[in-house]
């Protein structure tokens, strides 16, 4: 009897993490913008189309090393193709998320959960990026894929010299916020004492009601630990500017 008692609440937590999944899976409201066929997977992330288009797959970040795992998943299939923001980007490239054939889950979110991708610092809309988040924090516990080299773990705010080995590339830092102050139009999440050193990250003062709106008020953040993604720069010390509230998850 102890031990049934002891699986009863692992039981329930399993339960709800399915029962969240699936309410940010409602959530996560997309729109068809077509069909498409696969001619060729380029990288990671990227799809030749046989129309002659190039597909990049929106919301995660991956590297050409996940070109096996995408292969699998999409070459030679027909997807579905749904977009959340513009469906276009820079490059004239098409940006939508893909499902093969009548498949469920998106291709990001499989590759996500397999452990071959990252989540994007920008998603583009809250319960979208909470599900994919979801996913990746499910791989990551289990050390599935990328997950599984120690290079990919979160760095810590206080890792100095990783911090500096990952300039100008996409990372995810985590730390506790010792302090949040402003100054002229941005807010800054402070890790250290010393911002010619120190982590920081940068909200422009005028996103701020955005990320309150999403439970990710800045002025709160003060001895928080959070996980925040984005691409490492350096100012000073070396920052991530958060311009969307899905790059800054809640750990306490």
């Amino acid at each position: 009897m102890k031990r049934r008692s002891c699986c009863i609440p692992l039981l329930a937590a399993v339960a709800a993490l399915f029962v969240c999944d699936a309410a940010a899976q409602d959530a996560c409201r997309l729109t068809l913008i077509g069909t498409a066929n696969v001619a060729a997977v380029q990288d990671g992330r990227t799809l030749a189309l046989t129309d002659g288009r190039v597909l990049r797959l929106a919301g995660i970040e991956a590297a050409d090393e996940s070109r096996a795992a995408l292969q699998a998943l999409a070459g030679g299939q027909s997807l579905r193709l749904e977009r959340l923001g513009p469906d276009q980007d820079r490059y004239g490239r098409l940006v939508a998320f893909a499902f093969a054939d009548d498949a469920p889950h998106s291709l990001q979110q499989t590759l996500v959960e397999q452990g071959r991708a990252r989540v994007a610092a920008r998603v583009g809309d809250k319960a979208c990026a909470d599900m994919l988040l979801g996913a990746e924090n499910r791989a990551r516990a289990a050390k599935r894929g990328l997950w599984a080299d120690p290079n990919f773990a979160p760095l810590s705010a206080e890792d100095l010299a990783g911090l500096a080995a990952v300039r100008g590339r996409f990372a995810l830092v985590e730390g506790k916020v010792l302090s949040v102050r402003e100054s002229g139009a941005t807010i800054y999440v402070n890790f250290g004492r010393r911002w010619t050193r120190d982590f920081t990250v940068t909200i422009l003062r005028r996103l701020q009601r955005s990320f309150a709106a999403a439970g990710v008020e800045p002025k709160s953040l003060t001895g928080r630990r959070i996980r925040v993604r984005g691409f490492v720069e350096r100012r000073g010390g070396p920052i991530i500017a958060a311009e969307v509230p899905e790059q800054i998850e809640l750990l306490n």
